[in-house]
């Protein structure tokens, strides 16, 4: 043994006193030797270490610990982080997932956020591990309630996805301490911007009516991506190196305190759309049947107006035609009118002609019974088969 087992004296043979004779001495001694106590530790460093290496050895080890020293230099990035190397504190460069090297501690040294993973942060509600009946979610007035711009109350529970924007983690890293926090932050100051722009009934039906203002969104669509727009400008103003992707509204109802007297005003307000749309319907069939009519009524007036006009104006012509060869040969035109008069009122009745020349007396003259011999289908109604004028 490289010390001596006296009685007492412990491993460093130093008796009572302890390894550095700081215990108590007995009367009478001396002070202990500084020398001897640094002789006695390098013969036991000795003891440890194999051998006499001299300066050989000492280089082999400094370079078997300088090559371990730049194995520490190795490192991998799992696929939803990104490596950032900072030298002496300093950002240097990203790396991407997998395998790679930096100048070991303490000259550089990596961080790997995961800025490839999309995160989901809920405004107004938590989720609640419960044991018996599962997940849950709890709700947070103090985040939900939010005032419109009609100064009614909504309660609003929402959720924003966002990741770290590409070649910008330096920026999330360094310029934003706590970025959830800030993104919650953000998401809820944006999201009582827009809701206070907007319309209680707008926002809780989707529609818009006559009397609701025209500015604002107009239904779930606009609001999300109003809020989306507004949170991305507000964290580019930071530098927070933060992409909003999407934000999803989750729930818009009224507050739990007046949910039956709106579900009350809701169903009035549907009664009141329902008559007014029934109406509508009504007066969209009745009206264009009653123009329909009118509009009959006056093409039938402007016929028949046509028709008499353009009746008497071809009178008119065909009187002033026959003044015009009556003056020409007046005797002529008197006998061809009296003709045709006779011919035209005479053309339809029976007739008989009797002969009253020289003979010995008045006979009838046969002569072929035309209207008889015709169908009884066209001969007129009411005429006797036989007789007639003279």
């Amino acid at each position: 043994m490289p010390w001596s087992n006296q009685s007492g004296g412990g491993p460093w043979g130093s008796g009572p006193r302890g390894p550095w004779s700081s215990g108590p001495q007995p009367p009478g001694g001396r002070p202990p030797d500084l020398e001897e106590l640094l002789r006695r530790g390098q013969d036991r460093l000795r003891s440890f270490l194999p051998g006499n290496l001299g300066g050989r050895g000492i280089a082999l080890i400094a370079l078997v610990a300088i090559v371990l020293w730049g194995f520490t230099g190795y490192f991998s990035v799992e696929p939803d982080e990104l490596g950032v190397v900072l030298r002496f504190g300093k950002f240097v460069r990203e790396v991407q997932p997998g395998p790679n090297y930096h100048i070991p501690y303490p000259i550089e040294t990596v961080l790997k956020p995961p800025a490839l993973r999309v995160n989901k942060t809920d405004v107004g509600m938590r989720p609640v591990e419960d044991v018996r009946r599962g997940a849950s979610m709890r709700e947070l007035p103090e985040e939900s309630l939010m005032l419109t711009g009609d100064e009614n109350i909504v309660d609003v529970d929402f959720s924003v996805l966002w990741r770290v924007k590409p070649n910008r983690v330096g920026d999330y890293l360094f310029n934003v301490q706590n970025p959830e926090g800030t993104v919650k932050a953000v998401a809820e100051s944006a999201m009582r911007q827009v809701i206070g722009r907007s319309n209680v009934q707008r926002l809780l039906t989707g529609g818009s009516s006559a009397q609701q203002p025209s500015s604002g969104p107009q239904n779930e669509k606009d609001v999300e991506g109003a809020v989306q727009d507004l949170m991305q400008k507000t964290l580019d103003s930071y530098g927070a190196g933060i992409l909003i992707q999407n934000v999803q509204l989750q729930r818009v109802n009224p507050p739990s305190e007046v949910m039956d007297s709106f579900l009350d005003v809701q169903a009035a307000r549907s009664d009141s759309e329902r008559a007014q749309n029934e109406a509508q319907t009504y007066a969209n069939r009745v009206v264009p049947e009653a123009r329909g009519r009118a509009a009959k009524i006056t093409q039938d007036a402007e016929a028949y107006r046509e028709q008499t006009v353009a009746e008497a104006k071809g009178e008119t012509s065909r009187f002033l035609q026959i003044y015009e060869q009556y003056k020409k040969a007046p005797g002529v035109t008197r006998q061809r009118m009296y003709l045709e008069t006779m011919e035209r009122i005479l053309g339809t009745n029976n007739k008989m002609i009797i002969d009253t020349g020289p003979q010995p007396g008045p006979g009838v003259v046969p002569y072929l019974p035309l209207n008889d011999l015709a169908s009884p289908q066209s001969r007129p109604t009411g005429s006797p088969s036989s007789g007639g004028n003279q």
